[in-house]
């Protein structure tokens, strides 16, 4: 056996010796143990500055790959995904998928087999046939960047069945139009478009951003865009900018034909008097043809401004609505003819349109008849709207008939309200009993001993629910549209409280610091509008917009889901 030194071995080691301490409080014996100590914590500091290093430099380089290692995991789990939905043939070689596809994708998807067959370096080459199924097929609506956000609040609701019509290509135009009702003003309309293309030009920055509220704001761009745009529309209509109104045109009334001689009004009139009143009777006051677009600015310096613009968006809001709901029903219509349902069509669509217009339509022609018949000089004994219908609906009329707006209107409003009662049992009693009646038919021709019947309590109760239901609703959903009239005003008077509160202060100023006074107050006035008129009576309007648009949604089905690396996570 050969022998090493002992020192030797040590020092190749990196051992060291330390000499024994025999007294255990001598200086040796001390200054052992401060150099023992002195070398564990060197040697401690060392090894964990070499880890840290090492766990640094591991982390490093994993961080490289970390998204190519994500993205090669979420492909790995997509494909097991899938192939979990597909079968296995008898040979244990070939897969069998049986999947929904749009028919006019079937080339498409043909050759994207084809090109994955040639590539994988498969000696076997796809085969696609298509199927004859009797199951109902998903609903599929294809979508782009702009419509894919007006999809998802019809979707949001509902689904429509398979081939029925998509009410999404029209929620384009009355979705922003029924916001901006309620939003109207030009300023803030402005303000909202502005934003909205802006997000639209950053479109590539939005993307790489993954924050769930940026997120929603981006889908959404184009809706913002639409609802600044018709916001802008309607708060010309209502000449209205930030409170306040812009004159564009001329004036159709004239103050100066007020006075004498033409007029009632002298000077004395004018110093001794709180408020004058306009009256279009008097020779050369109004013009007799109204403004060329809008509501006349003049409105905005009358005491009476709010009784008007009441008057005018409420039976606007009713007109709104009756034309929606009636053009909702009309879809309907397109969805009988398309999968050839006549008994539909004359015992369910004519009954519904013929109760809408004998009522509520008719409720839409005295509006407009009111606006269009009655002059100025006989605007102050005109009937009420509200009143004809309380009492077109209860049978109750006045004996004098200077309260009827036109000749025999008694008896057409007579008419049409039995008109509307009589569709009520067509709805609810016709069909049910044309169904008892074939069933019965059927019973008496077939020769099996167990026929198919059908369960006429089943079908009575659900034709019942949806009689009560849509008259009921005829009513509800009108009354319903009277928000439009409600937050457009809401939203025009608390942009007028918010201009007298904070710009008009400063405005009116006249002391020397007017002008710094100015620049504070006008960055409070712009935080406020963003924060209180732009977002949250934005986001009010958006809501009631949304819930005026439930009745276009279809009854729950299944809807048609595309494959992305997201469906196996």
């Amino acid at each position: 056996m050969s022998c090493v030194p002992l020192n030797l071995v040590s020092h190749k080691s990196g051992i060291q010796f330390y000499p024994k301490c025999v007294t255990p409080n001598s200086a040796l014996c001390e200054s052992f143990c401060s150099s023992l100590n002195t070398n564990l914590v060197l040697n401690s500091g060392r090894v964990l500055n070499q880890t840290n290093e090492h766990r640094h430099n591991v982390l490093t380089s994993a961080a490289v790959n970390i998204q190519n290692w994500k993205t090669k995991v979420k492909k790995m789990k997509a494909i097991y995904h899938t192939l979990n939905l597909c079968s296995i043939d008898i040979t244990q070689k070939l897969v069998i998928a049986e999947i929904w596809c749009p028919v006019s994708d079937l080339s498409e998807i043909h050759s994207a087999l084809i090109k994955g067959s040639e590539k994988s370096g498969s000696s076997l080459h796809p085969v696609l046939h298509r199927i004859e199924s009797q199951q109902t097929p998903p609903t599929f609506n294809r979508t782009t960047s702009f419509t894919s956000s007006f999809q998802t609040i019809i979707d949001s609701y509902g689904v429509g069945d398979y081939q029925e019509i998509n009410p999404a290509p029209f929620t384009i135009i009355t979705f922003p139009f029924l916001f901006a009702v309620m939003f109207g003003d030009c300023g803030h309309g402005l303000i909202m478009t502005l934003f909205a293309t802006w997000m639209i030009l950053q479109e590539g920055h939005f993307k790489r951003l993954k924050n769930e509220l940026s997120d929603t704001l981006f889908s959404g761009r184009y809706i913002l865009l639409l609802m600044g745009l018709f916001s802008v529309y309607t708060g010309l209509i209502y000449n209205d900018c930030f409170s306040k109104s812009l004159s564009i045109f001329a004036s159709a009334w004239n103050v100066r034909a007020m006075f004498q001689p033409t007029g009632p009004w002298t000077n004395h009139t004018v110093h001794s008097s709180v408020t004058l009143q306009l009256d279009p009777v008097s020779p050369g006051v109004f013009s007799g043809s109204p403004y060329p677009f809008g509501i006349d600015p003049i409105w905005n310096l009358s005491s009476n401004k709010l009784t008007f613009l009441n008057s005018y968006k409420m039976k606007m809001s009713v007109i709104f609505g009756v034309v929606h709901m009636l053009f909702g029903i009309m879809l309907s219509l397109g969805n009988y003819i398309h999968f050839r349902e006549p008994r539909n069509i004359l015992l369910q669509f004519v009954p519904e349109v013929t109760f809408m217009l004998a009522l509520f339509g008719y409720l839409v022609f005295l509006i407009i008849f009111k606006w269009c018949a009655v002059p100025s000089s006989a605007s102050r004994r005109a009937p009420s709207i509200l009143l004809h219908f309380i009492n077109m609906m209860m049978f109750s009329y006045p004996e004098s008939s200077d309260s009827f707006l036109y000749g025999s209107q008694k008896r057409v409003q007579i008419f049409l309200v039995v008109t509307a009662l009589l569709m009520v049992p067509w709805m609810l009693l016709v069909k049910p009993l044309i169904i008892l009646k074939e069933q019965k038919k059927e019973q008496r021709s077939t020769k099996e001993l167990n026929p198919v019947e059908v369960n006429m309590g089943d079908v009575f109760v659900h034709q019942a629910i949806h009689t009560i239901e849509y008259c009921l609703g005829c009513v509800s959903n009108t009354a319903s549209y009277l928000r439009l009239w409600a937050l457009s005003l809401a939203h025009a008077e608390l942009s007028e409280v918010l201009w007298k509160m904070v710009p008009h202060v400063a405005l009116s100023a006249r002391a020397y610091l007017g002008s710094l006074m100015l620049t504070v107050i006008f960055a409070i006035f712009a935080i406020l509008t963003v924060t209180i008129l732009l977002i949250m009576e934005g986001l009010s309007a958006f809501l009631h917009a949304l819930r005026l648009h439930c009745k276009f949604a279809g009854v729950p089905v299944t809807l048609f889901a595309e494959f992305s690396p997201e469906m196996s996570q």
